[in-house]
């Protein structure tokens, strides 16, 4: 199994955090959990971007566009590292074992204009715009300011991750014929299902409001606003572009119910 090791990366940084934010083992072991996972979510996010890349050139995306795909393969590995940062200013090492790495779905069943709007639509309309949303809370509830200065950093990155694949979608939307718009929809009912097992933590508490300061999400929280996200912005934007939203995010949700 391949390991991340960003130990280097994270003495690099320098980041240090105050010495008396007087939090208990649980909430600091809570914050490692976290911190370690967002450290290995960023930069295996990395991949993900770099799989959009050939799709965009088989269907002749404008390489300004492909430029810009570039610059955020960058951008997530650069996320992984400053989270290195805070789990070594927390301290432990940031090494860690990876899971599996999954190649990017090349959806050789679809057309490549379609194969791309699947990856586009799941990567940054679904999962960016739901970041967006959870990490300007989370910014919101940091107390300590240089774990601030990090969340403002990612979060100002991934705001344009999700408005690139708004923009993106906007500009090939003549494209769209009411066929693969509806093949689009079908396809929103697994994306819809894998996205609410991803964001949808539970109903309960799971952590303190201290943990909270230091960037840790709790279970609740992180799921309210995942549905309000989807509800309010997600599902209406996906359907001003013409693709049967509210359709298939309520039949995912009611696959999700059955188990």
């Amino acid at each position: 199994m391949a390991m991340l090791d960003l130990r280097p990366q994270a003495r690099e940084a320098a980041f240090e955090l105050p010495h008396d934010l007087g939090l208990s083992d649980e909430d600091r072991q809570l914050a490692l959990v976290d911190w370690r996972a967002r450290m290995v979510t960023e930069h295996l996010s990395a991949r993900v971007f770099a799989g959009l890349l050939p799709q965009m050139m088989r269907v002749g995306i404008d390489p300004q566009h492909q430029t810009a795909v570039v610059d955020m393969i960058g951008q997530e590995l650069r996320h992984g590292r400053l989270c290195a940062a805070v789990v070594r200013a927390l301290g432990e090492e940031p090494i860690v074992e990876l899971p599996e790495i999954l190649d990017v779905p090349r959806h050789a069943d679809a057309p490549p204009l379609e194969a791309l709007l699947r990856n586009l639509i799941t990567v940054s309309c679904l999962n960016e715009t739901v970041a967006v949303a959870v990490i300007a809370a989370g910014r919101e509830s940091a107390g300590p300011e240089p774990i601030r200065a990090i969340m403002t950093e990612i979060l100002a990155d991934e705001v344009g991750h999700a408005r690139f694949g708004w923009r993106l979608l906007e500009e090939l939307g003549p494209r769209l014929d009411d066929r693969l718009r509806e093949r689009l929809g079908q396809y929103l009912v697994p994306a819809f299902r894998q996205l609410a097992e991803r964001h949808y933590l539970g109903d309960q508490e799971t952590a303190s409001d201290l943990a909270c300061t230091i960037g840790v999400c709790d279970a609740r929280d992180t799921s309210e606003l995942f549905l309000g996200t989807v509800s309010q912005v997600i599902v209406p934007g996906l359907e001003g572009y013409g693709l049967p939203a509210t359709a298939a995010w309520r039949y995912a949700m009611e696959q999700r119910a059955a188990g």
